[in-house]
């Protein structure tokens, strides 16, 4: 527990309340940067030589949201979630988590976060259920009364019961992965931060992870999940932020991310060529065709016209649609440049 110094200080960052008032007086309405769970402003963080990883970030996590923090390899991610867990310090702007700064309130705050960052640490000679045990004896928070069963309960969760008794070095990269969440889940936690945490599943074992998180979501765990997958963070995310070159591109509601990009429209024919001609010649942009299907970006014009003008040039026309846009739409036309966005 904090001493009165220090709560002194943590009050002087939420802003002080006058004697008398009640102690939700003045509190964040719901929604608000300050009632967040993850508040960054300014964040930036600068290395040696004149690197600049993280430039500038606000960033805002609501409560309750599975939010995923999307962006290529190298884009600032992992320093941002160090930077957040308090395991380096900023160049400059600040950083809440829970409502407490960090890393300042870290010995308040961690207790209360379950993270896998950059893979777990193991003891490769011990097994993957010893692993837990040292794990949760070195929380100072944890029972150590109802450890067995905790440790029991978070292999079965992540599914690694069977190979509970095998000692992790001989655990593949996807085993370690799950070994690694279930080291996150040893306590019920008000946020879960998850850096790349399908890295190494096969698609059976990323499902059954992507399901896990939901199942933590809808118990009331807020879950912050780095990845690179755009395909990853549309299935499972509520919410994301996008990064690019260690700066925020965007951040908001998936659908609504999603919804800001155009969609693209689709021709189904047996004359693709002259298909593609005619559509090119209506103001369709980056045209492709590929077999029978013919794509391209929609044009301002009516749609209503373009299909006229196929019909005119006796394109057999089977199908004319306009496809939902994808978040990978989104990031294209946020950034002017795509990633890895294998599922």
């Amino acid at each position: 527990m904090d001493g009165p110094s220090a709560t002194e200080r943590e009050a002087g960052d939420a802003g002080n309340r006058a004697p008398g008032q009640p102690e939700d007086a003045g509190k964040p309405a719901p929604g608000s940067v300050e009632a967040s769970v993850i508040a960054t402003r300014g964040l930036t963080k600068r290395y040696r030589g004149g690197q600049l990883a993280v430039d500038g970030l606000d960033l805002t996590v609501p409560a309750g949201s599975v939010f995923g923090f999307l962006g290529p390899n190298g884009s600032g991610k992992t320093t941002t979630i160090r930077m957040l867990m308090g395991l380096i310090e900023p160049t400059a702007g600040t950083v809440r988590v829970l409502g407490r700064p960090m890393p300042r309130a870290a010995r308040a705050v961690l207790p209360q976060v379950g993270a896998l960052i950059e893979g777990p640490a193991l003891y490769g000679f011990l097994s993957g259920r010893d692993n837990l045990l040292r794990y949760d004896a070195a929380d100072p928070t944890a029972d150590p009364r109802t450890r067995h069963a905790r440790v029991a309960a978070a292999l079965d969760r992540v599914g690694l019961a069977a190979a509970a008794g095998k000692k992790a070095k001989a655990y593949s990269l996807g085993m370690r992965q799950r070994l690694g969440l279930a080291a996150a889940l040893l306590q019920p936690r008000r946020l879960l931060v998850l850096d790349e945490p399908t890295n190494g599943l096969d698609p059976q074992g990323m499902r059954e992870i992507r399901s896990l998180i939901r199942e933590l979501a809808a118990d009331g765990t807020t879950v912050f999940l780095s990845s690179h997958l755009l395909d990853e963070i549309e299935q499972v995310c509520t919410h994301a932020a996008v990064m690019a070159r260690g700066r925020l591109v965007t951040q908001g509601a998936v659908a609504d991310l999603a919804a800001g990009a155009r969609g693209r429209l689709v021709v189904t024919t047996p004359d693709p060529a002259e298909a593609a001609r005619v559509l090119k010649e209506q103001g369709v942009g980056d045209v492709t065709a590929d077999g029978d299907r013919v794509t391209g970006e929609p044009p301002a014009r009516d749609l209503a016209e373009v299909n006229a003008a196929l019909v005119a040039a006796e394109v057999r026309v089977r199908g004319f649609t306009v496809e939902r846009a994808s978040l990978e739409d989104a990031f294209v036309a946020l950034t002017g440049e795509g990633f890895d966005v294998a599922g």
